[in-house]
């Protein structure tokens, strides 16, 4: 296992040192796209040349690593940022990420998509991007490509829209004040790297209230693998009980509790005390994004480009029809229903 794990250890400080390029940083693409960009170079290149005892420790950095780093992300929140936004952002949040995923995974059973992609897509378009699907990926254990697939579609529609935003604030098309435009950019944007860029382009103001309704979005992500995990174990006990298997209640609706949520949430509320020095904590979240740049390392490895030309055209349909959603839908929350919470 050692082998694999430091293979894919090597292919993440080449992320790293790829991601503080000046092309690279101009497109504030984090780490973690790097890595599972190299990833993926590797699976369609050296990869089957890979010995197979090596295969385990990458399995392991995909799986375990990924659980650990999604934990260990809780060390970029505190409940004191959510009181700091307010009510406003709270609701609009909830609502948008509400509407992406019951929205996404509608509209990719009209397009007759993969169930698993359609999850994972609407999932990274609706929360925090890469590391939303990486913790929806380690709910439902769906298969890397999968993964990789909507990883994608995150990438792309998320940089664009990271160059739109500041053009549209600053030719006034929009109509929104600089809270308005933190509130839309943070509520609607995919990475957390993307809200960063945008928001540092339109202002400190904006990008200061746009962070935080983007770490409020990325803390609903521990109901949303809760409700995931629910809705699984009783889908899988309807079909059970169709097949008429003994036992179908209580093998089928057992509910696998994503635990490392729980672990993501609990590590908000220690962050929340303030018990850590500074400089620990950053050194905490540094390495937190090394562990999850392992993890889509990992993915990206076993990702070819064969089983993207099996996903087909329907996961980047799917893609921008959430996009457009969020750039018109959040723009409407911001502008409408903000000013009536206030």
């Amino acid at each position: 296992m050692l082998h694999g794990v430091l293979l894919i250890a090597l292919f993440s400080c080449a992320a790293f040192w790829i991601a503080e390029t000046e092309v690279i940083r101009s497109l504030s693409l984090s780490p973690l796209i790097v890595g599972i960009v190299l990833g993926m170079l590797y699976a369609n290149s050296l990869r089957n040349r890979l010995p197979a005892t090596w295969v385990p420790g990458i399995l392991f950095c995909s799986k375990r690593l990924l659980r650990v780093g999604i934990i260990l992300y809780g060390f970029n929140l505190t409940f004191q940022d959510i009181v700091r936004v307010g009510l406003p952002a709270i609701v609009i949040d909830a609502i948008v990420v509400t509407v992406t995923i019951y929205g996404g995974v509608l509209i990719g059973r009209l397009l007759r998509m993969d169930r698993g992609i359609a999850l994972l897509t609407s999932v990274g378009s609706g929360i925090c991007g890469a590391a939303a699907v990486l913790g929806a990926e380690a709910t439902i254990r769906t298969k890397p490509y999968k993964t990789a697939v909507a990883v994608s579609t995150v990438v792309i529609f998320g940089t664009l829209a990271m160059f739109i935003y500041p053009a549209l604030y600053r030719s006034g098309v929009l109509g929104l004040d600089p809270a308005q435009m933190g509130l839309y950019t943070g509520s609607t944007l995919h990475e957390v790297a993307h809200v960063v860029g945008a928001g540092n382009a339109m202002g400190q103001e904006v990008s200061d209230a746009a962070i935080i309704v983007k770490m409020i979005r990325v803390i609903l992500l521990v109901p949303v693998l809760l409700i995931i995990s629910f809705t699984i174990a009783r889908v899988r006990a309807r079909k059970l009980q169709k097949r008429g298997t003994v036992g179908a209640t209580d093998a089928g609706g057992k509910i696998s509790i994503p635990w490392f949520a729980i672990g993501f949430l609990a590590v908000i509320g220690f962050n929340s005390l303030g018990l850590l020095p500074a400089g620990v904590i950053a050194f905490i979240k540094q390495l937190d994004v090394f562990l999850l740049t392992m993890a889509m390392t990992a993915l990206g490895a076993e990702t070819s480009i064969e089983k993207f030309k099996k996903a087909g055209f329907k996961p980047f349909l799917l893609a921008t029809i959430l996009f457009v959603w969020l750039m018109v839908g959040g723009w409407l929350l911001a502008k409408y229903l903000a000013p009536c919470l206030l």
